[in-house]
Order: structure tokens, then C-alpha cells, then sequence
């Protein structure tokens, strides 16, 4: 199947779903830039990358198409002017160093970065995310740093094999996200959901889901251990 046919037939299912208000992000880290801008080609604007270097060289090359940068991959503090200075949206910021680091490496003749907030809402040992007790610190936070729009929160459950698992966990998220609604009422933005269980995800109250397998293919075995995060 062509990417032009497997686009297609997901923006189908998501019209099925009755998910009109629901953002399709595609993953891109490791495609070229030929694919990206075939998919740019179709009508998606929003691409979700993980890996820094890789992602600035395709945000230079297709700086033409004036397209949509998500940096979804593991955030460290090396990384944040960089991904500041290049992407228009950051979904993995799970401390608050992270914030001072992103809103001191935007610039002021940007507009703003918008953030939301890594979730590990599975409480995994060793995985990136805060946990929903830091959420409303975090967020303040977010709030008040010069540069950043805080817009709402990421997770990836833990990767069962059960769906009622995985379901179980987007309704907690969503839980957490209607609280953080009550003290940040401008917040809109829940992303949850990948190639797997997006139309879990949707059923649950995703806003956003974040799709790379059902888009351009399986990706290669070797890859598969760290390739996780945002497909």
C-alpha cells in the first residue's frame, strides 16, 4: 500500500469515527523529507519527530512548506534551545528545569512555544513523564514562563497487549487533564493515542493522536526497542 493510500485510509477511519476535531500528527522521525512533503502534498501539516538532529535538518530543508514541528522525543536540558528555536510545539516537558531551559532559548520575535506536559500515567519505573501530583506545579509554571502557551498534556501508556489496560489508562488521563482544565480553563490539547489504540484513544476524549506505523509502514526490527515514543 502506497503512503498515499494508507493516508487516506486512516483520515477515512478518523471521518468514520466521527473524530472531525481530532489532530493527526505523523511521525516522521526516521522518513525523508520526499515523504514528508508527499503527506504535505495530501493536506497534513503536522509532523511529530523525535530524534534532534535529524529533525532540524528536515525543519531547514522544508522550511518552504511551512509546516508544524512537534518535538516528541525524550527532552534533556542540552536539547531545549534547539528544540525552542526550531519547533513549534514541545509535548515532552516533564520538569520544571525544562521550562526555564525551553523559555530561555526561544526568542522573543518567535511566538510562543506551545507546551504540553509529559504524563507518566502508568507510574512505570525509569520512563519519562511527571506524575499527576506534579502536573498542577508544573503547569503553573508553564504559565508563567516568558516565550511558552501551555496547551495541554502527552502520554504513552504503558505498551500492553490488553486494550482495557491501555483504555483503563486514557481514561485516567483524561481525568487528570479535566482537573488541570479547572486551573488552567485555556488549555485544549490531550495527546493519547498511537498507530495501536488511537480510536481507543479518541473514544476516551483524545484531541490529538500522534500516528507513524499506520502511516508510513512497519518501521525496520532494529529500530523497534527505542521507537516507541509517539507511534
Amino acid at each position: 500500500m502506497s503512503l498515499a493510500q494508507r493516508y487516506t485510509e486512516l483520515t477515512d477511519q478518523l471521518a468514520e469515527l466521527g473524530s472531525g476535531d481530532v489532530r493527526l500528527l505523523a511521525v516522521s522521525k526516521k522518513k525523508s523529507g520526499a515523504e514528508i512533503g508527499e503527506l504535505a502534498d495530501l493536506g497534513q501539516r503536522a509532523f511529530g519527530e523525535n530524534y534532534l538532529q535529524e529533525a532540524v535538518s528536515k525543519i531547514q530543508a522544508l522550511a518552504d512548506r511551512h509546516l508544524e514541528w512537534h518535538f516528541i522525543g525524550r527532552l534533556q536540558s542540552n536539547k531545549c534551545a534547539d528544540v525552542a528555536r526550531y519547533f513549534d510545539w514541545c509535548q515532552s516537558v516533564d520538569r520544571e528545569r525544562l521550562v526555564n531551559a525551553l523559555s530561555r532559548g526561544r526568542s522573543e520575535q518567535q511566538s510562543p512555544l506551545q507546551i504540553l506536559l509529559q504524563t507518566n500515567i502508568d507510574g512505570e519505573v525509569g520512563k519519562g513523564g511527571a506524575t499527576p501530583e506534579q502536573l498542577p506545579e508544573l503547569a503553573d509554571a508553564v504559565a508563567r514562563a516568558p516565550g511558552l502557551e501551555l496547551r495541554g498534556l502527552m502520554a504513552i501508556p504503558e505498551p500492553s497487549p490488553d486494550l482495557d489496560q491501555r483504555a483503563a489508562a486514557f481514561r485516567a488521563l483524561a481525568d487528570v487533564y479535566k482537573q488541570l482544565r479547572k486551573q488552567h480553563a485555556q488549555i485544549d490539547t490531550l495527546s493519547m493515542g498511537m498507530s495501536a489504540d488511537y480510536a481507543s484513544a479518541i473514544a476516551q476524549g483524545s484531541t490529538m493522536i500522534r500516528v507513524g506505523t499506520a502511516l508510513f509502514g512497519a518501521r525496520d526490527t532494529l529500530n523497534n526497542s527505542r521507537d516507541r515514543d509517539g507511534v
